[in-house]
């Protein structure tokens, strides 16, 4: 076989194999393991999706899919390899698939006066949305939805106090189901001007019967107030290996806005459905003197908490775009705190870590080194970038277990 048959047989051969690794690498993308929600430059936001973290670059411009934001928001959650979010003009909760490079509707269900302030999944199939009515976030709603029919099994009342006296307003920090009842922690609110508020001195857990949602008991603590926040948005809570069930105090400005009061972590035991009084994590009080928003479970007895360098901004008005944010390694048993070499990270409330194993994935905007997810080796303490969003990538928004 003389060269110039062999040119002729092999290179449509190599091109075919070319194109096949293009199809199957654009198909492992939109079918990836893990899910990044990227604000740009110019205020367009996107999804991407990636097999990997350790390494690589992406573009959100080039390989990202343009979300619209008729239909989509950062409050949205994953499972599966579907996207959940409830669109609160509309009324509408989705459910979104990604399908040939764009954000397909999979599902729906109307959910009218409503705004979500935490999910839980009970099942596989099984979710439960607990919030407020959008109307007057003053009275406590659920709903619990099939979410392979996109069907509302229950909808209903959560029996939570309504705010009274110069109290108007509530929020739902976190809901934990244990055995026959729920957990809810919750506080409340004097609004301060129209987008302004102050919070309660006190935090409350009451425990509901489940599935009734009918009060048994409630109990308060002043030892700090607004217990976790909208999970959509960011972790605040987890339960560890031995069923310890722990969630974060947020009284920061960016939050509660109750700065007086520390930032600090409470614990409820596996066996108890009440707060450990014995148990409190006071973060403010230790080396970080500052406020923290966001906590991640590592394993074992550790966590990671993102806290706001409190001598690095000037207010709430530059709290989001200002970098200052670092993150600790806290023991839960001994109480210690470690803090990571890492860049200052901005943006105010982020899902910015995912744990596997060992590795814990931290998603870090940086003015100065650019937006990287960054491994940490949970057991040996080390440190090094993964990804790079480069291009129009302003804020890493949240990163996601996709698949």
């Amino acid at each position: 076989m003389n060269i110039n048959r062999i040119i002729q047989f092999f290179v449509p051969v190599i091109f075919t194999l070319y194109l096949l690794g293009c199809k199957e690498k654009n198909s492992l993308g939109e079918n990836g393991r893990y899910s990044l929600y990227i604000l740009a430059k110019d205020g367009k936001e996107y999804l991407l999706t990636s097999n990997t973290l350790d390494s690589g670059e992406l573009k959100p411009e080039t390989s990202g899919v343009y979300l619209d934001p008729k239909d989509m928001d950062r409050d949205v959650f994953v499972k599966d390899g579907f996207f959940y979010h409830l669109n609160r003009k509309s009324n509408r909760f989705s459910k979104f698939k990604l399908e040939n490079g764009k954000l397909v509707t999979a599902g729906f269900l109307d959910i009218k006066d409503f705004s979500i302030e935490n999910f839980n999944w009970l099942g596989k199939d099984s979710l439960l949305l607990s919030g407020l009515n959008l109307s007057g976030y003053n009275h406590a709603k659920y709903t619990f939805v099939n979410t392979v029919k996109m069907e509302a099994i229950a909808q209903g009342d959560m029996a939570i106090p309504a705010p009274s006296g110069k109290f108007t307003t509530l929020s739902i920090g976190f809901v934990e189901k244990k055995g026959n009842a729920l957990l809810v922690g919750y506080t409340y609110h004097i609004p301060q001007g129209v987008s302004s508020y102050l919070t309660s001195d006190t935090l409350y857990v009451s425990e509901l019967s489940y599935p009734q949602m009918k009060l048994i008991a409630t109990q308060k603590d002043t030892r700090s107030t607004y217990p976790g926040g909208i999970n959509t948005i960011q972790s605040y809570n987890f339960k560890d290996a031995n069923g310890d069930y722990y969630f974060q105090s947020c009284p920061g400005i960016a939050l509660g806005n109750h700065p007086d009061l520390p930032t600090g972590i409470f614990k409820i035991k596996a066996g108890d459905k009440k707060i450990d009084p014995d148990y409190f994590f006071n973060i403010s009080a230790s080396k970080i003197q500052n406020h923290a928003y966001g906590m991640w479970y590592l394993g074992g007895n550790k966590a990671i908490i993102r806290s706001e360098r409190k001598d690095l901004f000037k207010g709430l008005g530059d709290h989001y775009s200002t970098a200052h944010f670092e993150f600790y390694v806290l023991d839960l048993t001994t109480q210690s705190i470690t803090r990571l070499n890492l860049p200052l990270d901005k943006g105010t409330r982020r899902e910015c870590v995912i744990v596997e194993g060992d590795t814990a994935y931290i998603s870090v905007n940086s003015t100065k080194e650019g937006n990287y997810i960054w491994l940490y080796n949970i057991k040996t303490g080390a440190l090094k970038k993964g990804l790079q969003l480069s291009g129009d990538t302003d804020f890493i928004m949240r990163i996601d277990r996709l698949n």
